[in-house]
């Protein structure tokens, strides 16, 4: 994917970070105090977490001061216990410059380190937690060890909000000059599942296809069916007829070549939007979905398995 965007609109101070006020609030009394305890950045991707690793470090520092004070790693990349013991040791014993008493060390995808890799990182962090403190970034915070944990404060992301991704969305076109419909920006952000990354990427690759950014463009970059088609799918399969349900089946996965699982996701959304459908209903239908949805991740073909679900459908009504 794209990331020029990404890295250009990138807030640069904790106030400019959108969809995490709770979490900015409590960065900022550790910024007007200048002190500041081990962290923990818990959430899913592309909610802002390095980015507000990254303002804090601005705030502290300055600019010009951040690249001596502020040490970024990646623990995907650098997973072994040798990282721990010779580049996060070497930074952290060295006396920090300029007036903050501390430097930073903002690991992400910390819960990527081997058990041994964690056991050297929580002495390491004990040892010199005087002049240096650490930020841990994790998608799941379970994953990494309970002396770790116990050493940090905790911050949980939330995933970004529809109204602040289309609002920072909005904000992107207007600097880059970009007409969009209403559609199209709501399907970005609902495509995007809270991940603003996500989300400026499937815009950038929407505008260098063309300036006005159109739901038939959106759908084409993310590799989705046509909303309507999908629905006519399902209320040929709902009222019995199998013919023309396997038709429009046919015309999505051949003609528009949309990937099978995404087939899945999509039946999945639309269910919950058939008004004339009991709860008893829908719950039958997911349930029946998730069996076949299995069968897919087992390998098994998936045309023959979504013309058994609609044909399961089909057989409801009858």
């Amino acid at each position: 994917m794209l990331d020029i965007w990404t890295e250009k609109y990138r807030p640069q101070k904790l106030d400019e970070i959108v969809g995490q006020e709770p979490v900015i609030k409590r960065l900022k009394s550790f910024v007007e105090s200048k002190h500041l305890p081990h962290l923990l950045f818990a959430g899913k991707q592309g909610v802002g977490k390095t980015t507000a690793a990254l303002c804090l470090a601005n705030e502290l520092f300055g600019r010009e001061n951040r690249r001596s004070n502020f040490l970024e790693l990646n623990a995907s990349d650098e997973r072994g216990i040798d990282t721990i013991r010779i580049k996060i040791k070497d930074f952290a014993r060295t006396r920090p410059i300029g007036e903050v008493p501390f430097k930073i060390i903002y690991l992400d995808e910390a819960d990527a380190l081997t058990r041994d890799a964690q056991q050297a990182l929580r002495r390491t962090m004990e040892m010199y937690s005087e002049i240096c403190k650490f930020i841990l970034a994790c998608n799941y915070s379970s994953k990494l060890i309970e002396p770790i944990q116990s050493r940090c404060v905790v911050f949980r992301f939330k995933p970004i909000s529809k109204e602040d991704t289309i609002k920072f969305l909005d904000m992107i076109c207007q600097k880059e000059k970009l007409k969009y419909d209403k559609e199209a920006m709501e399907e970005i952000a609902k495509e995007s599942m809270g991940d603003l990354r996500k989300a400026i990427n499937i815009l950038q690759a929407c505008a260098s296809i063309n300036k006005h950014i159109t739901l038939k463009t959106v759908l084409e970059v993310t590799g989705k069916a046509k909303i309507e088609d999908v629905e006519k799918m399902l209320k040929f399969a709902l009222q019995g007829d199998f013919a023309k349900a396997r038709e429009k089946l046919l015309f999505i996965l051949l003609d528009q070549g949309i990937d099978p699982d995404e087939v899945i996701r999509q039946i999945y959304n639309r269910i919950f939007e058939f008004e004339n459908l009991s709860d008893k209903e829908k719950a039958e239908i997911m349930q029946l979905l998730g069996d076949y949805e299995f069968r897919l991740t087992e390998g098994s073909n998936p045309l023959v398995q979504l013309e058994a679900f609609l044909a399961q459908l089909c057989l409801r009504k009858k």
